[in-house]
């Protein structure tokens, strides 16, 4: 028999979120950048395609680190 698991579940994936339109520009105000600055995340990537995150939404990612206790990362979601 076949286990599923939730990508977004396990251990070693970080918290994804899709941002609203007031949160992404608060961010991108924050930074002071475009959205063309961000770094990109595929549209075919698993958890993107879990999420069922579009072309040009904004991703905020919240990764464990055992130096400040989490980061958080940026990424816009492009085709591909």
């Amino acid at each position: 028999m076949v286990r599923s698991i939730s990508i977004l579940e396990h251990d070693l994936v970080p918290k994804f979120k899709i941002l609203s339109q007031e949160e992404r520009k608060q961010v991108l105000e924050r930074f002071k950048i475009t959205e063309n600055k961000l770094p990109k995340v595929l549209e075919s990537d698993p958890v993107v395609k879990k999420l069922n995150a579009k072309s040009g939404d904004v991703l905020e990612i919240v990764r464990s680190s055992d130096v400040s206790g989490e980061s958080i990362y940026y990424r816009v979601v492009v085709k591909g």
